[in-house]
């Protein structure tokens, strides 16, 4: 099975409700960070893929039809040269709130999970910062400037590689006719899936911190 649907969005840009949209369309399964948490040996092959190690992306995505989010939304040109019939979507906010959002959820989130007692919460942890904190940023997630800049130069690399034909650039909150449209999808009835609040990240995080205890 072959990715159909490529997900270029950074997380924290409406990804987990794109999940279950597209799963909700027929594209499943639809891969996410937290299939990385149902599958602790992928963690280590996202580890290799920031080192530049080739990967089997076939092998990786074996069960999936369309993929977003971290980590993957980082290798999507080796996954669009993989599976050229795919799509790529790229799932936008504005910055200013895109860079709050982080700041508030994740990234604590991640520095909550290096003090866990579980050692496999430390390992996805740790890939998180491998593949994304420092990969991507540098580590400088506290230069505002410098994050958001990293944002916007991702998204136009995108814009510019993609041919306009292959790419919805994407807001959730415009709902099911732009992502139906693009895929040629039938409208579902139910409303557009609104998950993964920042209230219910602060919940997942007062669990992780409990876990450190």
């Amino acid at each position: 099975m072959a990715l159909q649907v490529i997900g270029a969005g950074f997380g924290r840009t409406g990804t987990l409700s794109l999940k279950y949209a597209l799963e909700k369309l027929g594209f499943s399964k639809c891969y996410h960070m937290m299939e990385v948490f149902a599958n602790d040996n992928h963690v280590n092959r996202w580890r290799e893929a920031a080192r530049g190690e080739p990967i089997d992306w076939d092998a990786l995505f074996t069960g999936y039809q369309a993929a977003v989010d971290w980590p993957s939304c980082n290798f999507w040109e080796a996954q669009l040269a993989q599976f050229p019939e795919a799509k790529v979507l790229l799932s936008e906010r504005d910055p200013e709130r895109w860079y709050k959002s982080v700041m508030s959820t994740i990234y604590p989130f991640s520095l909550a999970g290096r003090k866990a007692q579980d050692p496999a919460v430390r390992a996805r942890v740790e890939m998180a910062f491998e593949v994304i904190w420092d990969a991507l940023f540098e580590g400088r997630m506290d230069d505002k400037e410098h994050v958001i800049g990293v944002y916007l130069a991702h998204n136009e690399r995108v814009k510019q590689l993609v041919p306009a034909d292959k790419l919805l650039v994407f807001d959730p909150a415009q709902g099911w006719e732009p992502l139906c449209t693009f895929l040629d999808c039938d409208l579902p009835e139910e409303p557009f899936p609104r998950v993964n609040t920042t209230a219910e990240m602060h919940e997942r995080m007062q669990e992780v911190m409990r876990g450190t205890q």
